[in-house]
């Protein structure tokens, strides 16, 4: 047996050696022919790529060294479209005045409140008025944590790496949003005048607060999850999430003061009367100053041409108040969204708009058109993807919201351009207003929220069909501000 055992793992030995002696030879093989992975980089199609880029060209040589030591939204700034666009309109909406959302992703917030200030304004004969972001500000922060904590629950049995769970924990947090956010939180908290809770250092700028809320909420997150691997029942995990939610509370408190739950206010209208001071909460104060706004009476219209037209659409998770509405919209070709649009101007109604701003974005002259720059003569590179293919590769989507409030007409009644009130401050753009062509409508405006009363029967008649749910993880969501 031992003799036995002794040829065995000689000849197992030998074995081994001659298959470390193939390897080793097929290793030099591979090394002395060249051999690479299949879609690899290879010596000749480095060659052949290189024979494309002539660089001793005097052309070439000039635009690597322009590009290399300039600003590129200089250098390809296209001259010959200076001038072309002015900034008069034919029908535009007696708008009162630009605010500044800071180094905040708040711009849902102040699009929405700068459609409503107006008739604050008007029924109170004030000149000047703004509602408190910061107030709402506090409220959407602290939903959305609740938001989050509740889904963890409720998705406390799925892997870390199921995808909805993997997105809770991507997107515990944060400071965007849409039109319905907005409505979720004035239909529950109400509004205060801005002077009730003035913005703070952490409500213009919400990036460190963000950072370590998003953390402490991934930190209560990972627990909770645990407790329930550990089969703590659904009331204990609820018990616990209060606790969490103190400490978030807390943390907002401190960041941007506690939200009032009364407040005294009173005003000095145009022609010099003092009102008197009355008591209000947040609740109270919506609807005396905004009576005849109801939040049902408006209507999100998409341009998404990804998807089907004239059909609703419902996207889970994007809300922020956990008993709240989720982004729901009607998709529609864009000339549907421009022909609603005309006619809210025409009858002095500003509209919460989203866009791609960042695209052919001229801030100096606050002028967005398709002619205002020229990159493709800079590389001798063509860039042509249409909207569509700009949604689904994730280039394109709606990036910022603004107050649409001005539209200039040819002599046949059709648009030329917009116009946007911004909330980037009155030092940006034209006057803090953003002009933009019809044409940049057709290729970067995605949404506007709409009044019933503009829009036809049959278009309001999808509303009463099943939305299509979709993912919070749909190219139109990914990049919403």
């Amino acid at each position: 047996m031992c003799n036995f055992n002794t040829r065995f793992y000689k000849n197992l030995n030998k074995i081994k050696m001659r298959k470390i002696i193939y390897i080793f030879i097929l290793l030099i093989a591979i090394s002395s022919t060249g051999f690479t992975q299949k879609g690899a980089v290879t010596k000749e199609m480095l060659e052949q790529i290189k024979k494309s880029y002539n660089n001793n060209e005097a052309s070439v040589k000039a635009i690597s060294n322009a590009v290399s030591n300039n600003d590129m939204s200089k250098l390809a700034l296209n001259r010959e479209n200076a001038g072309k666009v002015d900034h008069y309109f034919k029908y535009k909406v007696d708008v009162k005045g630009i605010t500044d959302q800071k180094s905040s992703g708040r711009c849902w917030m102040f699009t929405g409140l700068n459609v409503l200030r107006p008739k604050v304004m008007e029924k109170y004969n004030i000149s000047s008025f703004e509602f408190s972001t910061n107030y709402l500000f506090f409220w959407d922060q602290f939903e959305k944590a609740n938001l989050f904590l509740q889904a963890i629950i409720e998705h406390k049995d799925k892997p870390m790496n199921d995808k909805t769970v993997e997105w809770l924990f991507k997107n515990p947090i944060g400071d965007g949003g849409v039109w319905n956010s907005l409505t979720n939180l004035i239909d529950k908290y109400g509004v205060v005048p801005k002077e009730v809770m003035p913005e703070t250092k952490n409500s213009e700028s919400t990036r460190w607060m963000s950072r370590l809320i998003r953390r402490k909420l991934r930190e209560d997150g990972i627990e909770l999850r645990k407790m329930a691997e550990k089969k703590a029942d659904v009331n204990k995990l609820q018990e616990r999430k209060i606790e969490m939610l103190g400490d978030i509370y807390k943390m907002l408190a401190i960041n941007l003061g506690e939200p009032p739950t009364e407040f005294n206010w009173r005003y000095k209208d145009k022609d010099g009367n003092i009102s008197e001071l009355k008591k209000y909460t947040p609740i109270s104060f919506f609807k005396e100053a905004l009576p005849d706004v109801s939040f049902d009476n408006y209507i999100m219209l998409m341009n998404d041409p990804s998807r089907d037209y004239y059909k609703l659409y419902e996207i889970e998770y994007d809300r922020n108040v956990m008993e709240g509405k989720n982004w729901i919209y009607i998709n529609l070709p864009t000339d549907n969204l421009k022909k609603y649009a005309l006619t809210s101007i025409k009858n002095n109604e500003a509209m919460y708009a989203s866009c791609d701003v960042g695209k052919q974005l001229n801030k100096d002259e606050g002028l967005l058109s398709l002619q205002n720059f020229d990159y493709e003569s800079i590389y001798g590179v063509k860039f042509g993807m249409d909207k569509k293919d700009r949604i689904i590769s994730f280039e394109s989507g709606s990036s910022h919201g603004m107050a649409l409030i001005a539209v200039d007409v040819d002599k046949n009644e059709k648009p030329v351009k917009w116009q946007f009130e911004n909330s980037w401050g009155a030092s940006s753009g034209h006057n803090g207003y953003l002009t933009f062509t019809d044409e940049w409508f057709n290729e970067y405006m995605f949404r506007v929220v709409v009044l019933k009363k503009f829009i036809d029967q049959k278009t309001l008649d999808i509303l009463k069909t099943k939305a299509i749910k979709l993912p919070p993880w749909d190219p139109m969501y990914s990049m919403d501000f």
